[in-house]
């Protein structure tokens, strides 16, 4: 062996030496004969000129020689930089010319078919440039000369396999049996041509890369042959020095079954239940980890597609829409890859989506330039009701009084200091609204309370009445504690009230004994939750319209939540647990025996019993989310969620009920038709669990909780079959503590929209009326006829004195919401935070109050959130993707909330800072989103000049600010980036459309965090609400050089420094968690053998190029094939192209002319100058 040193070999040497053997090479398109000086571009195209064009043996061997020591000296550039050269032209035409003779020199072709190999698999185009150069079927034909010369068939089957990379080279070869040709060099378990035997099975896996060659392999029975093969060897290769042929036999029935009709044929002969059996004596040993995860993937892939058990692939839940036809078609939609994740969480779901970069919206003028306006301006005078504050004299502070009466404009005329006045401003429109209805409906219905619940145009939605249940009027439909104490409480109540009871309205003998019943319970169970008031709970809920009508309420919404006493950390992901799952799939597929598949609960059958030996399950209550639940195994079930409202899309959420349970049984959840491409619970997140039996023992807590949790694809498929949808599994394992206890799950902490509602009622009694301006108001109708409260927060005056006055009405505006995706509960939770905060007699709140009109619009989406949705309203659309131009019918909260944006807007009142609330799936912590001309042209590399352009870095106070106050925040997840994508989103549209500069999405972590104080935990409602709490804090820093805040007596509170550090805005919408420990995907999975494996094969096939190749290669060389087969090597450009004696006279020779030429000496191989 020998290398040229790298530091003292030139080109120009070379050159010198070509020069003086063949003067005629030396002069390329008419230029003159080259000299000492040419560069060394010119020498590498002199040299493959030659190589094309040399009539000799020897020439040839010095000139591959040399081209091989110079590639594998260097890195991949140097053959990149010779392919744009012409390097694999050269190669090819060098192949064909050598390789038509009557009788090839294998001299010649063996170091060119090896040096073609190494080149040719970093050329993207080598299939197509070796079909014009015709060097595909002559390569093929040498290979059917060569099929008992173990080494030329190699080289020729390297080629081949470099070649297929083009589909119509893979194609043609096909075409002329070169499938059949390679098919049968395979043979079974030996220990002799272990290369060739593993280039035989590579190119055979590229090959069957194209349609028409699985096709073709199906036809012929292949499947079945190397289903066999790869038995034969794992069986046989007791020492496992054959693994790298036994991965490359599992490659070739990857690619095989990447078609519908490889996949049968797989099926058809066994190969899931022989690839389990193997599979289970591979691990047993750690060498063989790469032949289990291949087997792995491959059974999940080829596992037959099953679709959902579903009627139909359409939500359970339909609701006619105005001016459209009254049922909804079961139609397919093309999946919205947009809205697949929360607002700046959608990720790409396709492998061919197009690059992040692209989405910059890089056209200065969108960035800059406000667009007109949606609507004429005679239109924003109506929302001036939405100022009380504005209009509101402050007669009487001290509350003596009655509420006054506001203008006629306004859709309430209470004061906001009187408890009563949200009841009344509700009421006032309400009835207004009704009237409306009424006029345009004959037939409405009226619901227990007395109001219509008819909506124009379609039906109503009912309301819920707390008397009404499926069980004697209980709250909790299946709990048998429960059902005990009810009825331990109405015999209470049935003596008390014996006699007493004369109403012949049985009806309301009914509501009044439940409500003796709630009383009862309360007293003797209730606890003490801040800001929670089960009967104002109820009150709520009767008045909340759904599409089923809801007619239960969930235990934990009617009784309470307080946090645990305690942090909670993330899960530990055990070891090979998702794998553990497959298996256990797999073995449902494969035995039959055990698996029940007995439905114990659907959302659309309320006829079906359930068992005794089985959990019951239920979720017909706000916010509940299960359509099917299906026992797989005694303590294995299925479930299957319900796509939102007039979609069969944005399976996601989940809140259901489960009882019967037994204690301290492992029961195993898998929730099947999941869309997201990955979640927090591969890292480390944990669904949350509340017992009815804890919270009445004292601890009425939502906690997290489930072991063995993975996310993963799988094999289900719509109902229909129709829609191309990829489905995921959430796994999880609970044991519950108590034997009959009733416990709910649910995705995150619930939060409904009657939990609302009693909160706000809550708030309003807690305030000081004198001190603070707390005025609840309807923002407008949703679709189902439930309302959308937006609360406005600010400080009474000091006085009516015309200066106090005066300060209050040019009080800077904030404008908040939240909700807008009906599955992000966390958003709420954050919202309580900043609501109660607001309220409170804290030092800061108050002056927040005195620097601030707050407007609140807490839940966009109540629809959404009623009906258990995951992220679209009613109108099957994404409403955080209707801000440019939303429909006032369809799209009501948006087209309002934008309208009274725009009214600030026309009076001067722009929000100086605007903030929707939201929760991310894919990432940690707590961050923020905003909008920057300049960092988006940046980011982008747009070719604009951004020095001349002026921007108010002041987007950035806020989030510097929570960096340093709030522990769950990061502000290096922060960015500051305008997509196309977003476009139509409420933080870029306020931003672009209403100039304000401070437009925010503020995204929630529904795992924990990843840094600070809370590192490794998971977040809780209380961390939620404190976040909520520390955004409020963070506005003081913009409120430095107001004199209505006293700086000194607040900076005693809060701790704010100006003094950050900047940071650079990064490509924050990827997922800041690495790649998961198992693939997640499976269809993407191709084992495929590296260029670097490729090389190291080319290499080990000339270690014994001097042995007689038709002959026995003897033990020694067996040894050394499979020691270089049985394991992966590291990339080695080594010259191995020739044979030592042959390399040895070629460099002695070339050593030779370059002495006289240069005064070179080449010693042992190595140019000493």
């Amino acid at each position: 062996m020998f290398t040229y040193g790298c530091s003292n070999f030139t080109w120009n040497g070379t050159l010198r030496e070509l020069k003086g053997s063949y003067p005629a090479f030396c002069t390329e398109r008419g230029r003159p004969a080259m000299t000492a000086a040419l560069s060394s571009c010119s020498g590498l195209e002199v040299l493959l000129s030659t190589l094309q064009n040399a009539g000799d043996v020897e020439s040839t061997l010095n000139i591959l020689n040399v081209l091989d020591e110079l590639l594998s000296a260097g890195t991949d550039r140097r053959i990149h930089y010779m392919i744009s050269k012409g390097g694999s032209e050269a190669l090819l035409t060098a192949l064909v010319n050598n390789g038509r003779t009557f009788s090839p020199n294998y001299t010649i072709l063996l170091p060119l078919l090896h040096l073609l190999a190494k080149v040719g698999h970093r050329d993207r185009r080598i299939g197509m440039k070796a079909e014009e150069a015709g060097a595909v079927l002559l390569t093929l034909n040498l290979l059917r000369h060569n099929i008992k010369h173990a080494r030329k068939a190699a080289a020729c089957l390297w080629v081949i396999q470099v070649f297929s990379s083009s589909v119509s080279t893979a194609n043609l070869i096909g075409e002329n049996h070169g499938l059949d040709v390679i098919y049968h060099l395979i043979p079974p378990y030996t220990t002799k041509h272990l290369h060739s035997i593993k280039a035989a099975i590579n190119a055979l896996a590229v090959l069957l890369c194209t349609k028409a060659n699985v096709g073709y392999v199906v036809t012929k029975g292949y499947i079945s042959g190397l289903l066999r093969l790869y038995e034969d060897w794992h069986n046989k290769d007791t020492q496992h020095v054959a693994i790298a042929i036994r991965h490359a036999l599992l490659c070739c029935l990857h690619n095989a079954t990447d078609s519908s009709a490889g996949r049968q044929a797989f099926i058809s002969q066994g190969g899931i239940r022989l690839l389990y059996q193997t599979t289970q004596t591979c691990l047993l040993s750690k060498s063989l980890a790469s032949l289990v995860e291949a087997s792995v993937q491959l059974m999940r892939k080829c596992l037959p597609k099953t679709p959902l058990p579903l009627r139909s692939d359409q939500s359970a839940y339909t609701f006619p829409l105005p001016g459209q036809p009254a049922a909804v078609p079961d139609v397919d939609e093309a999946p919205d890859e947009s809205s697949e994740e929360s607002d700046e969480d959608e990720e790409e779901q396709e492998a061919g989506s197009k690059d992040y970069d692209d989405d910059f919206e890089t056209d200065l003028n969108k960035l800059r330039l406000r667009p007109e306006p949606d609507r004429p301006a005679e239109l924003l005078p109506q929302y001036s009701r939405l100022c009380p504050e504005l209009s509101h004299d402050f007669q009487d502070l001290d509350l003596s009084s009655e509420p006054e009466e506001s203008s006629s404009s306004s859709s309430s005329s209470s004061s906001s200091s009187s408890s009563s006045s949200s009841d009344d401003d509700e009421a006032v429109l309400l009835d207004r609204m009704d009237r409306k209805r009424r006029a345009a409906n004959s037939g409405s219905s009226t619901s227990s309370d007395g109001s219509e619940t008819s909506i124009k145009g379609h039906s109503p939605a009912a309301p819920l009445a707390t008397c009404d249940s499926h069980s004697s009027g209980n709250i909790l439909s299946t709990s048998p504690i429960f059902r005990t104490m009810i009825e331990e409480a109405t015999a209470e109540a049935s003596s008390a009230q014996r006699g007493d009871e004369q109403d012949d309205d049985e009806e309301g003998a009914e509501r009044s004994l439940h409500r003796t019943v709630i009383d009862r319970l309360l007293e003797r169970h209730g606890a003490c939750i801040p800001h929670h008031q089960p009967k104002l709970y109820c009150a709520a809920a009767t008045r909340t319209r759904s599409i089923p009508g809801f007619s239960i309420l969930a235990f934990p919404d009617f009784w309470g939540h307080l946090p645990p006493p305690r942090h909670e950390p993330m899960a530990p992901r055990r070891p090979n647990i998702q794998r553990q799952k497959v298996f256990e799939d797999v073995q449902r597929f494969l035995n039959t025996d055990d698996i029940i598949n007995q439905v114990v609960f659907d959302l659309e059958d309320n006829s079906l019993q359930s068992h005794s030996d089985s959990l019951r399950f239920y979720s017909k209550f706000e916010c509940g989310n299960l359509r099917k639940a299906i026992q797989v195994r005694r303590y294995e079930y299925d479930l299957i969620l319900n796509a939102d409202a007039n979609t069969s899309q944005h399976t996601q959420w989940f809140y259901f009920e489960v009882s019967n349970m037994v204690a301290n049984v492992p029961y195993r959840f898998n929730v099947i038709n999941c869309e997201k491409i990955n979640t927090q619970f591969n890292y480390g997140m944990q669904p949350v669990l509340y017992s009815v039996k804890e919270a009445l023992e004292g601890r009425p807590q939502w906690v997290r909780t489930g072991t063995d949790i993975c996310y993963f694809r799988n094999h289900f498929c719509p109902a229909r079959g129709r829609r191309r949808t990829t489905f995921y599994t959430l796994t999880f394992t609970i044991s519950f503590k108590h034997n009959e206890d009733v416990c709910y799950l649910a995705y995150h902490y619930p939060y409904t929209f009657s939990a609302l509602k009693a909160h706000l009622k809550v708030l309003q009694k807690s305030v000081d009326p004198a001190k603070v301006f707390f005025r609840q108001q309807i923002l407008c109708e949703t679709l189902a006829g439930n309302s959308c409260p937006v609360v406005t927060i600010t400080a009474c005056p000091a006085s009516r004195g015309w200066k106090d006055l005066h300060q209050l009405r040019n009080r800077p505006c904030i404008v908040l919401t939240g909700r807008v995706h009906p599955g992000e509960s966390n958003a709420s939770w954050v919202m309580k935070g900043t609501l109660e905060f607001l309220c409170s007699s804290d030092l800061v709140a108050q002056s927040l109050r005195e620097a601030f009109v707050f407007k609140v619009i807490p839940i966009l989406n109540p629809d959404g959130v009623i009906n258990g949705t995951n992220r679209c309203d009613l109108n099957s659309e994404d409403l955080n993707r209707q801000w440019c131009k939303p429909d006032p019918v369809l799209s009501p909260t948006i087209y309002h909330t934008k309208g009274f944006l725009y009214y600030l807007n026309s009076i001067g009142r722009t929000p100086l800072v605007f903030c929707d609330y939201h929760g991310h799936s894919r990432k940690k912590n707590v961050f923020l989103y905003g909008c920057s001309v300049k960092e988006t042209l940046w980011q982008s590399g747009s070719a604009v000049d951004t020095v001349g352009l002026k921007e108010d870095p002041g987007y950035r106070t806020i989030p510097k600010t929570l960096d340093r106050i709030a522990p769950a925040f990061s502000f290096n997840s922060c960015n500051y980036l305008v997509e196309k994508s977003r476009s139509a989103t409420a933080r870029v549209v306020v931003w672009r459309e209403m100039g304000v500069l401070r437009s925010y999405t503020m995204e929630s972590t529904y795992n924990g965090c990843d840094q600070g104080i809370y590192k490794g935990l998971q977040t809780g409602t209380r961390e939620l609400q404190e976040m909520g709490v520390k955004f409020c804090h963070s506005l003081l820093s913009l409120t430095k050089d107001m004199k209505a805040l006293y700086t000194r007596r607040v900076n005693k509170h809060v701790d704010l420094d100006h003094n950050i550090l900047d940071h650079n805005s990064h490509n924050s919408f990827e997922d800041d968690e690495p790649s998961c420990v198992e693939e997640i995907e499976y269809s993407t999975y191709c084992p495929m053998p590296k260029g670097a494996d490729l090389d190291s094969d080319v290499n080990c096939n000339m270690v014994n190029a001097g042995e007689e190749e038709e002959g026995d290669e003897g033990h020694s060389a067996a040894k050394r094939q499979q020691g270089c087969v049985g394991q992966s090597q590291q990339s080695n450009m080594k010259g191995r192209l020739l044979p030592s004696q042959i390399r040895q006279a070629s460099i002695e020779v070339l050593s030779d002319k370059r002495n006289m030429c240069n005064s070179v000496n080449v010693t042992n191989g190595q140019i000493i100058g």
